[in-house]
C-alpha cells in the first residue's frame, strides 16, 4: 500500500484534506453517518472500493480519530465501525459539499444513489420554508430498510426504525423514491407503475416529496 500523500501546509483546510481527503475516505464517513456498520455493510455501500483500499481508509480514519472500531456483545460478537463524536461533526461539511456540488453543470443525471446517500440528501436538501405549517410523521420502507421521519416546526428528523402511528407509509426501492424527490418524476407515475406503494394520507406524501428542492445549477 502506497504511503499517504500529505500537504504539509499550515492551513487548517489543508490539514482537513490530510485527514479525509484521500479517495473514498469522505464516503466512508458518509456511510457511517447514520450509525455503526460492519465491514461487509460498508462494502455493500461502497461497491467500487476494493476491500484493501477500504480497510486502509478505515485504518487511516481510526488513526486520525474520526472513526473507532468496537466489538458488539454476544450473540452478535462482530466488529463494527462508527464515527467518533468529532467524526460526527463532519455532517455539516458533507451537507455543504453536497449542496455546492449539486449545482455543478456536470452533475450526472440519473446516476444511482445508495440508501445512506439518499437519506443524507434528504437531510441536506430539506427546505424549512417549504415545510412551513407541516406537522407529520412518515415511515419509509426502502428495500429491507425502514426509517421514521418526523417533520414539525420547520425541522426534519430521520432515524432508522419504524414510526409509531405515521401519517403515511411509503414503500419502494431507494431509486424509485429518489427519482420522485430529486429526479422530477411525478409521484403518480411511480405509483401507477408499481414502483412505489403508499398507505395513509396520500396528500401528506404529495407534500413530502416537494420539501427537498435542488438548487439551480450554474451555467457551464
Amino acid at each position: 500500500m502506497a504511503s499517504r500523500r500529505l500537504y504539509y501546509d499550515g492551513c487548517a483546510a489543508a490539514h482537513g484534506l490530510d485527514l479525509v481527503g484521500e479517495r473514498w475516505a469522505l464516503l466512508v464517513v458518509r456511510e457511517l453517518m447514520l450509525g455503526p456498520k460492519r465491514f461487509t455493510d460498508l462494502r455493500d455501500g461502497l461497491p467500487q472500493a476494493s476491500p484493501n483500499v477500504l480497510a486502509q481508509r478505515l485504518r487511516d480514519l481510526e488513526q486520525a480519530g474520526v472513526v473507532q472500531r468496537r466489538r458488539l456483545p454476544p450473540p452478535a460478537a462482530s466488529a463494527v465501525y462508527e464515527l467518533t463524536e468529532w467524526g460526527l461533526e463532519l455532517e455539516p461539511v458533507l451537507q455543504s459539499l453536497g449542496r455546492w456540488a449539486s449545482r455543478s453543470p456536470l452533475m450526472p443525471d440519473g446516476a444511482s444513489i445508495g440508501l445512506d446517500s439518499f437519506v443524507l440528501a434528504l437531510r441536506t436538501m430539506f427546505n424549512a420554508a417549504a415545510a412551513e405549517g407541516v406537522t407529520a410523521s412518515y415511515e419509509l420502507r426502502l428495500g429491507v430498510h425502514t426509517f421514521r421521519v418526523r417533520i414539525a416546526d420547520g425541522e426534519f428528523d430521520v432515524t432508522r426504525g419504524t414510526a409509531e402511528h405515521p401519517n403515511a407509509v411509503i414503500i419502494g426501492e431507494v431509486e424509485a423514491l429518489a427519482g420522485v424527490v430529486f429526479g422530477g418524476r411525478p409521484l403518480s407515475d411511480a405509483i401507477r407503475d408499481g414502483d412505489l406503494e403508499l398507505s395513509g394520507d396520500t396528500d401528506a406524501v404529495a407534500r413530502f416529496v416537494t420539501l427537498f428542492p435542488l438548487p439551480d445549477r450554474v451555467s457551464a
